[in-house]
């Protein structure tokens, strides 16, 4: 049981090397890396495959074969008239808005997932506000709320906050914000 459970601890490693890694890295090299020989890195490589990470052997050596989105959160305050404008003007960049996030002063934070990643995403998000009795998180903070963003590039994401910007939802990340709501969704 215990080399189970060091068998899965160490593919977990061995994965977050492989993703956080900026150019291929060697079976030796993560062998190194987590105190195990070339070949069970290659039995470990099997098995992160057969579960269904998309790791490639290249001739330089391991890569995960996914695309790395940057992520980036924005504080944003308009009324519920402008919703449909501001995600519109985020995906129609590029953008998948994928939360919906307050921060309440007596409640805490509250967040909800999202995952809008085009018009038609937004057109039944909408549909749905409408028909409902509930009204957009933002409003228990009156219209100030947090989105994390991501995007293909980082540079799409200073297009949206430039657009953000310039339509005046974008709003200024306080100290005691930046702490408790930074980080991945």
């Amino acid at each position: 049981m215990e080399t189970a459970k060091n068998g899965t601890s160490r593919r977990k490693q061995i994965l977050k090397l492989i993703g956080d890694a900026t150019k291929p890295l060697s079976g030796k090299a993560l062998g190194e890396a987590t105190g195990v020989s070339r070949q069970v890195v290659v039995q470990d490589i099997a098995l992160l495959r057969t579960e269904g990470y998309p790791i490639v052997a290249t001739a330089r050596g391991y890569v995960l074969n996914e695309p790395k989105q940057a992520v980036r959160l924005f504080k944003l305050h308009h009324s519920n008239e402008q919703t449909k404008e501001e995600l519109t003007s985020i995906v129609d960049l590029g953008g998948c808005i994928l939360d919906v996030m307050v921060n309440h002063r007596i409640y805490g934070k509250m967040s909800a997932p999202l995952n809008i990643k085009n018009r038609r995403d937004v057109q039944l998000f909408m549909e749905r506000l409408h028909s409902g009795k509930s009204t957009p998180l933002m409003n228990v903070t009156s219209g100030y709320h947090f989105h994390h963003i991501s995007a293909e590039q980082e540079e799409i994401l200073n297009e949206i906050e430039d657009v953000l910007k310039a339509k005046r939802f974008l709003a200024e990340l306080l100290p005691y914000e930046r702490e408790g709501t930074e980080g991945n969704p």
